[in-house]
């Protein structure tokens, strides 16, 4: 007996036993082809909480535990924190399949991050193959704007006469054109209408804005995908680039653009090892440039065509949900078939609740969402949604009136925060003296020193080859004297690099304290994000990586502005749908279901923007786990409105739940008193009153 026992302590361990933990198409989708001859291309169609983060990471654990090296896998995610979690799970399976394989032990995947992030790196590898400074600096949203402010107001275009658009308006349109690889002409006529009379004016602008950024030696947001695009459109490019890759595996595949999809197709152009997992049914990000057109036009793609494996199994929602959600989304016109199902039965159906107002509708979910807390449901396991930021205007007055602790997704973004873009600048200036946008912020934060003197100063550094030598040179205000000595001290130590980093960053913070104090009237409570970023500052092994890094993945909000209660541990969430996409909560709540809100009378003008509102229903009732209530307003309270004042006007629920749904529904008029009366028969003397007013006119 002794001997069995010791037998079976002695049992190697299963080296494929993690895959015992996967359902049948999860392992289908896992095991498709062989690591080391690389198969046809794949595509998964994840239905929302399938389980789409797991098989990814199970498949790039197989691949690596079959064989294939972890520094020839390319994973493509849309956040560096979900490359973080994809590499870090992968990485445990391989470290349990690694026992009496010592080859596989430590295995990291190397080229695991954003799409912009991946670009980001091999642009600096091959600069100078390509034309460009290794030593680039990237320009945010608001510094790409400024820039095309400058180049904007150098070519006249703002003293027209007419109105031309503003930076941030022509900065959209050009992203678009970039990233749908569209012509401006037909971007203009569908998304910019109102801009077509200066097509030619715009060519001009963004012609000369590209020559900005290379004399400057700046790339902004988009140039990471273009000039990734463009170099390897370069046959020789194209093939070394490829080649250091045998597999390539693209999260979210649904919210790709049309630049993006080339770059899958150029570095695989016979899709052998790319795999691409994602949901149709979850496309909702237009405007930002993806395109459903991806994910369902994919297998064609490739000869013969790609693979299709279809996760329908859902571990998130009741059953009761998903069949609501799976009513909603089978009237889409087009897609791939599926019926997400569970094993987590439910008596309770989502239910459709008709308020009166929008004031009934935030009484109605402050009484629901506390009811839910007094039966153990913590605020915020508890979430409301809607379709538009200002839809929530109303409920957060009124949680505010009740002291009732909340956090909203959204709001002002940690980069663009003032205070933090000064001490970014100064650092992106440093990097690269030829940044003129931020050469323009950091010199007006010295007093005395205007929009006239930086330019002068600027245009002084441009043509020289030592930055601390034309400083020296600069004439300057006497009003900015003192400041300016103190000034070319700092631009000399870092420009120098006579202090390591992240030293140069507390050198910044010392010097930027009196300015800070100077500027801002609330300078106490910006110090705390300056403090933040110096903690971030900390974790990076340079200055350059630290900019990029920021640039492309920035904390969401800043401290005084995220909105997150610092005296309370439970707060209810609350969060537009596209901030909600990816995450869960036990209860849910979607206000304003109304036709105008969702679909947003804004989004209506083609069948394409229609189909995607419906997604993003479907994307907002798939959040829920356990309680769905989808709040139906009868009126709203519009100011304002020309020629009829301020009014109610009356509102009918949203188009996509027809009355053929209703059985899919539990249905609700709340306050349930309200609805009590209306269904109970009037009394006698009631009826009487009522016959004496038709006989009036009989």
């Amino acid at each position: 007996m002794q001997t069995v026992v010791d037998s079976a302590l002695e049992a190697p361990p299963d080296p494929r036993a993690y895959l015992e933990r996967l359902n049948p198409e999860q392992r289908e989708a896992v095991e498709h082809g062989l690591a080391n001859a690389p198969a046809g291309p794949l595509l998964v169609i994840a239905g929302a909480g399938s389980g789409k983060t797991n098989v990814l990471a199970h498949r790039v654990a197989h691949l690596v535990a079959e064989g294939a090296h972890p520094g020839e896998i390319l994973l493509l995610t849309f956040s560096r924190r979900a490359a973080e979690e994809m590499a870090r799970r992968a990485e445990r399976i391989v470290r349990q399949v690694a026992v009496g394989r010592p080859h596989l032990a430590g295995a990291k995947l190397a080229w695991a991050g954003t799409f912009h992030s991946i670009g980001v790196r091999l642009l600096r590898d091959y600069a100078p193959r390509i034309g460009l400074n290794p030593a680039f600096t990237i320009h945010d949203r608001d510094d790409s704007a400024d820039l095309l402010n400058l180049v904007r107001h150098e070519l006249g275009l703002a003293d027209t006469g007419k109105r031309f658009p503003r930076k941030h308006t022509c900065l959209s349109i050009y992203s678009a054109v970039v990233n749908t690889l569209a012509p401006l002409g037909d971007v203009l006529q569908a998304r910019f209408p109102w801009c077509l009379d200066f097509e030619d004016d715009l060519k001009r602008l963004f012609r000369a804005y590209v020559e900005a950024k290379q004399a400057q030696h700046v790339l902004d947001y988009d140039d990471l995908l273009l000039y990734w695009a463009q170099m390897i459109e370069v046959p020789a490019l194209a093939a070394e680039i490829g080649a250091r890759f045998d597999h390539v595996l693209v999260d979210e595949y649904q919210d790709t653009n049309a630049l993006q999809a080339s770059i899958v197709r150029a570095l695989k152009p016979d899709g052998r090892g790319v795999t691409v997992v994602g949901d149709d049914a979850q496309s909702i990000y237009a405007f930002r440039g993806a395109t459903v057109r991806n994910i369902l036009d994919f297998p064609a793609q490739f000869t013969p065509p790609a693979r299709i494996v279809t996760l329908e199994r859902n571990y998130r929602s009741t059953q009761a949900i998903l069949a609501a959600a799976n009513g909603v989304i089978a009237c889409a016109t087009e897609g791939y078939a599926k019926a997400l199902w569970s094993e987590r039965e439910s008596a309770e159906r989502p239910q459709l609740v008709s308020v009166r107002d929008e004031t009934d509708q935030a009484a109605f979910v402050i009484e629901d969402v506390l009811a839910k807390r007094e039966a153990g449901i913590a605020l915020k396991q508890q979430a409301v949604l809607f379709r538009a930021s200002h839809h929530s205007a109303t409920l957060e007055i009124e949680l505010t009136r009740r002291n009732i602790p909340f956090v909203k997704f959204g709001g002002l973004k940690f980069l663009e925060a003032a205070h933090v873009k000064d001490v970014l600048a100064v650092l992106r200036w440093i990097e690269n003296p030829r940044d003129r946008v931020a050469g323009f912020r950091v010199l007006q934060l010295l007093p005395g020193i205007g929009p006239k003197t930086a330019a002068s100063v600027l245009d002084l550094i441009a043509g020289a080859e030592d930055v601390t030598m034309a400083l020296g040179e600069a004439r300057v205000p006497p009003a900015a004297a003192h400041g300016w000595q103190d000034f070319r001290g700092l631009v000399d130590a870092l420009y120098k690099r006579a202090l390591p980093w992240p030293a140069e960053f507390e050198t910044i913070e010392a010097w930027y304290a009196p300015q800070l104090e100077r500027l801002y009237d609330d300078a106490v409570v910006r110090q705390g994000d300056i403090t933040q970023l110096q903690q971030i500052a900390r974790t990076y092994p340079s200055r350059q990586r630290f900019l990029t890094e920021l640039t492309l993945d920035p904390p969401d909000a800043t401290s005084d502005e995220a909105g997150v209660p610092l005296r309370d541990e439970d707060y209810l969430i609350l969060s537009t749908i596209h901030s909600a996409k990816g995450q869960e909560w036990a209860a849910v709540y979607l206000i304003n279901a109304v036709d105008g809100c969702i679909p947003s009378d804004m989004a209506t003008g083609n069948p394409q923007e229609i189909e995607e509102e419906r997604r993003l229903l479907y994307v907002a009732m798939t959040r829920a786990k356990d309680h769905l209530q989808i709040v139906v307003p009868q009126r709203f309270y519009v100011t304002q409105q020309h020629g009829y004042g301020d009014r109610h006007v009356y509102a009918g629920r949203t188009r996509f739940i027809p009355p053929g749904m209703a059985d899919l529904f539990a249905t609700r008029v709340w306050p349930e008193a309200a609805a009590e009366a209306a269904a109970s028969p009037p009394p006698s003397e009631v009826v009487e009153l009522l016959s004496k007013m038709k006989a009036m006119w009989s």
